[in-house]
């Protein structure tokens, strides 16, 4: 049952939510809607909350979106099979595993000499090797990011995404070669940030190229729990190793007995929710949903999501902006160039494609 006080809260991040699906509908690249839904709900719930149009009383349901997001992650787990996994072949699954790897440290070490702040960093570097805002949204509640730091984030993947779709295609139409289709669609599905992104610039270059891509991101899709565990563990072990150096420090320097090493509390660092994530994962990929279930349960489950980035909009102040500036946008762009220069230097070291 929804708490009484969440009502408005929820009615207004559905309706944000709906607006922002059905204009997602009205850009169309490749047969395919590149500009996705929640960086619309973003910038629309940034905008409602920064001009005073949000309604009085609905402060309480909007600060409880990660409810909603919660519960999206775990039913778009019916969306992916395990299946896939080996059906790629060991080459391809060492392109993507080695272009994920390498991006993301590169990224992380890359933000933290910019000096952004160590959540923002995490949250660029999955968005932008991972599934863009999919990996964010499930990462965010993880890292307990701040609503700015996660807004952030994912306009920041969904503007280079975007320009990615643009140029990537004609980049590559310029060369001749007798496995460029397979060749972009690999690279596509390595390089580019979210999933809509990725088949809209596979289908632009060729149908062959636009099913490769697919193929390829569905797979990398598969490492967001797996990761996003890993970052949670690691996160709270990181916190609380901070918290126990700090407390020492204060007792040292009131000549006081160090306090012990706090221990980790591991049940409560759990992502519990990712859980259930796999649990539906594992139903869909033994056979337990039927083809409508599974469409009912993803769709669903991206709605949620969708919702939850709305009231991650409508939590976001303009002010916050101010303080992260630029340097996410510098990080974005030159973490895309190295995610792209690693997917193709794996891509011709392997010869996929007969590169």
């Amino acid at each position: 049952m929804i708490k009484r006080e969440y009502l408005s809260g929820w009615l207004v991040m559905l309706v944000v939510a709906v607006i922002s699906y059905y204009a997602s509908k009205q850009i169309v690249m490749g047969g395919k809607n590149p500009l996705e839904a929640p960086v619309i709900a973003i910038v629309l719930g940034i905008l409602i909350t920064n001009f005073g149009l949000l309604p009085r009383g609905a402060a309480a349901g909007v600060k409880s979106f990660e409810i909603p997001l919660i519960w999206g992650i775990v039913l778009i787990g019916a969306g992916l099979d395990f299946h896939n996994i080996a059906a790629q072949g060991v080459q391809m699954l060492a392109v993507i595993v080695v272009t994920m790897l390498t991006g993301f440290w590169a990224i992380y070490f890359l933000a933290k000499l910019f000096g952004l702040p160590q959540k923002l960093a995490i949250l660029l570097s999955i968005g932008t090797t991972i599934c863009g805002g999919s990996a964010i949204a499930v990462s965010s509640p993880l890292i307990d990011a701040k609503e700015e730091e996660t807004s952030y984030a994912i306009g920041t993947i969904g503007l280079w995404g975007l320009v990615a779709i643009i140029l990537y295609p004609k980049i590559f139409q310029l060369f001749q070669h007798p496995g460029i289709d397979q060749i972009f669609g690999v690279f596509a599905g390595t390089a580019i940030h979210s999933t809509p992104q990725v088949v809209g610039a596979g289908f632009i270059f060729s149908e062959i190229a636009g099913e490769t891509a697919t193929a390829v991101k569905l797979v990398r899709n598969t490492f967001i729990a797996p990761l996003a565990f890993v970052i949670a563990l690691w996160y709270s072990w990181t916190v609380a190793r901070k918290s126990a150096a700090a407390a020492g420090e204060a007792g040292a320097s009131e000549g006081q007995e160090t306090e012990k090493p706090k221990q980790v509390n591991w049940v409560k660092a759990f992502p519990w929710f990712l859980f259930g994530y796999f649990v539906m994962v594992a139903l869909r990929s033994y056979g337990f949903f039927t083809d409508f279930g599974i469409t009912i349960f993803n769709q669903t489950g991206q709605f949620l999501i969708l919702l939850g980035m709305a009231g991650i909009g409508l939590n976001t102040r303009f002010s916050a902006f101010k303080e992260i500036g630029i340097k996410p946008l510098v990080v974005g762009f030159i973490g895309a160039l190295i995610v792209a220069a690693t997917s193709l230097a794996m891509i011709f070291g392997l010869h996929i494609g007969g590169a």
